[in-house]
């Protein structure tokens, strides 16, 4: 597989913005490209909380992100910020209506498809390239911090399961298989694992974990490529949690990996920018099952060269990348971190 990945988000205004300032000259060095997601998507799991959870008829409202000088703001400030919602009294199950719809990532990436395959009929992009389509695991979406009553998850998690499933569906069958790349984020799930939320055991976290991606990659269809990104998490600056090694990161991605019941193409696992030899010396144990690792390396580029020798010491071949998306980040920035990954494929 390619030597770079781009994670997902990309804070440029459209889709074309993003295939022309990073597709066309980072082609060569990928096996697929994300659309960026653009709009409510570059806000993750708070563009699910605003334009899906606030609108159905079976959550309360239990606090909203701070007003900005009076104004609405749809996206936290930081993590005391987040939508938090309450299942209302007596409801025991979750429908998402308009199924394969109703989260908007089937047909953002459907849109997102057609301008993909227009700029390769015309040779703006190579043939080669798969849409890489970014979807937030079911347990970032529904998180305890967006879900203060413990007992709601119970309900909400099972029934945004299924609308993700359909949503899955749809993609799959509008757009063709070889030309499509599914990649699950999992930051709730890599913080918990790690011990960044107090009173959640590894062990525990894990399980939760394996538990939703089992009921959902087993129904991706073989042809399809499936990756995962693995998060240390962004809200309130990067990183929001950061562990002292990749030891509870390489244990979940092993677990996911085999909860997958089918072959996984790639996973993602962030670098911290001081990381040294011990943060890396986990990664003797990543069981991959034949999925091209790739570590996001790109970034803080004085020391780029010293945590490549280092990671190399415990896993010889790897590809590189950013350690999460831009979508956080000023659209004056994109030029630097266009540039270091062009530097990074020379370097690496």
């Amino acid at each position: 597989m390619g030597k770079l990945i781009l994670v997902g988000s990309v804070p440029l205004d459209t889709t074309k913005e993003v295939f022309e300032k990073f597709g066309q000259p980072l082609a060569p060095h990928l096996d697929m490209l994300p659309d960026g997601e653009v709009g409510p998507r570059r806000y993750w799991v708070s563009g699910v909380h605003y334009r899906v959870f606030a609108l159905h008829p079976d959550l309360d409202i239990v606090r909203r992100p701070r007003r900005d000088n009076g104004v609405e703001r749809l996206v936290p400030h930081d993590q005391g910020d987040t939508w938090q919602f309450r299942v209302r009294n007596g409801v025991k199950e979750i429908v998402f209506g308009d199924p394969g719809w109703r989260l908007g990532f089937a047909l953002d990436a459907l849109n997102s498809y057609a301008l993909l395959s227009a700029m390769k009929r015309e040779g703006k992009l190579p043939q080669h390239l798969r849409l890489q389509v970014s979807l937030p695991a079911v347990n970032s979406v529904c998180a305890p911090a967006n879900f203060p009553v413990a007992s709601d998850l119970a309900i909400v998690r099972p029934g945004f399961t299924a609308a993700m499933k359909a949503e899955l569906a749809t993609m799959t069958a509008k757009i063709p298989h070889r030309d499509l790349a599914i990649q699950f984020d999992l930051a709730r799930e890599t913080i918990e694992a790690s011990g960044g939320v107090p009173g959640i055991t590894t062990e525990a976290s894990i399980k939760a974990s394996t538990t939703q991606i089992h009921a959902l990659a087993p129904s991706i269809p073989e042809e399809v490529q499936l990756g995962y990104h693995f998060c240390f998490g962004t809200i309130g600056g990067w990183p929001r949690f950061a562990p002292r090694d990749l030891g509870p990161t390489v244990e979940l991605a092993n677990a996911v990996v085999g909860a997958s019941k089918r072959r996984v193409d790639w996973i993602h696992i962030p670098v911290l920018p001081d990381a040294q030899e011990d943060f890396f010396k986990p990664l003797k144990d990543l069981k991959a099952g034949g999925a091209r690792v790739y570590l996001g390396m790109v970034h803080s580029m004085q020391s780029y060269a010293e945590r490549m020798r280092a990671a190399r010491k415990f896993l010889p071949d790897f590809g590189v990348g950013g350690y999460c998306g831009f979508g956080r980040e000023s659209p004056a920035e994109m030029d630097r971190v266009l540039q270091e990954h062009l530097q990074a494929v020379v370097r690496s």
